[in-house]
């Protein structure tokens, strides 16, 4: 059965994490970054930031923080072996640091099809702020559900 237009505007539970400094070390070095103030604080400082710097695209990992991160598309019906990532697009608002705690509100913002069906998408927004209420960023999700003949 295809996912209808009635899930935009579902939400998520919020997630909230604290950004410690050892996880930002160890996905700068998982993703290549080679510039200092993403590894070391004194490095850090030093360039004017009060602590690591959140890397780029840190933050599409705060949703795997959640017990069950795919939770939503259960929900729906959906089975998680027909699931493909389709794109992710940040637009940042303010840079978060080592120690800060960030909130993540999600929801659905759009599903559509394509393919005569055969493909269904399913766009999440995540807003990302500071628990003072900062804007962080924003985060554009696309998750593509591939409809294979008889596995609905």
């Amino acid at each position: 059965m295809p996912i209808g237009p009635g899930v935009i505007g579902k939400t998520m539970p919020d997630t909230v994490l604290t950004i410690e400094a050892g996880r930002l070390q160890f996905f700068a070095k998982a993703t290549g970054q080679t510039d200092p103030v993403y590894l070391d604080r004194e490095a850090a400082e030093a360039a004017g930031h009060p602590d690591l710097p959140v890397p780029p695209t840190f933050l599409a990992a705060i949703e795997l923080a959640q017990p069950d991160p795919f939770a939503f598309l259960a929900d729906l019906g959906v089975d998680l072996r027909s699931v493909l990532h389709g794109e992710q697009a940040f637009t940042y608002y303010s840079t978060a640091y080592a120690g800060d705690t960030l909130v993540a509100k999600t929801r659905i913002a759009d599903v559509y099809t394509k393919k005569g069906g055969a493909l269904e998408f399913i766009v999440k927004v995540t807003e990302i702020s500071k628990d003072d209420g900062t804007a962080v960023a924003e985060m554009t999700n696309v998750v593509v559900i591939r409809n294979l003949p008889g596995s609905k």
